[in-house]
């Protein structure tokens, strides 16, 4: 079994961390071409977790505790986001450009969640089939959305490229898609 080699993500400036939550993640290949992230949230007591729900696609998963990626080709404006939430539901949205949305595009199947609990870490692992990928996906911006009891949120990512929060920045999408 290959080495899970996870990568720090850093809150942005404009939000307030929650005492003791450090959040990390991994991407890397299947056989079969799909991308795999392992999403590691430790610091549990500073969470909110969404509860659990029937596994299928759900809007507006960015409001609560949801981990997410864009995936991007080489060049170009377009790319695509992935939510993924500890309930088990998930968004994918396709975008010509930045905000840009393709509202008639649907997502070719489902990507696989799975989501446990060990000590006060939260363990997401999803797979994105191949075929959810955009044509020449290259370029890849992984990031966290972490709501806390009291209904704050801080946004974490791989990389932050505004002054505000804003995950659709293309210069966030840095880390090479393995």
């Amino acid at each position: 079994m290959p080495t899970i080699n996870f990568q720090p993500l850093s809150c942005h400036a404009s939000s307030t961390p929650p005492s003791g939550l450090a959040i990390a993640v991994a991407a890397r290949r299947g056989a079969a071409g799909e991308l795999l992230l392992d999403y590691r949230l430790h610091g549990l007591a500073a969470l909110a977790l969404p509860p659990p729900a029937v596994p299928g696609p759900a809007d507006g998963l960015w409001q609560q505790t949801c981990c997410e990626a864009f995936v991007a080709p080489a060049a170009g404006p377009a790319y695509r986001e992935f939510n993924f939430a500890p309930s088990g539901q998930w968004a994918i949205y396709d975008f010509a450009g930045y905000r840009l949305r393709n509202e008639r595009w649907q997502p070719p199947g489902a990507p696989r969640i799975a989501c446990r609990i060990d000590s006060d870490a939260l363990l997401l692992s999803a797979e994105i089939p191949a075929t959810q990928l955009p044509n020449g996906a290259a370029r890849l911006g992984l990031s966290v959305v972490a709501a806390t009891p009291a209904g704050d949120k801080s946004y974490w990512a791989l990389a932050h490229a505004a002054d505000q929060p804003d995950f659709h920045l293309a210069a966030s999408f840095m880390l090479p898609l393995p």
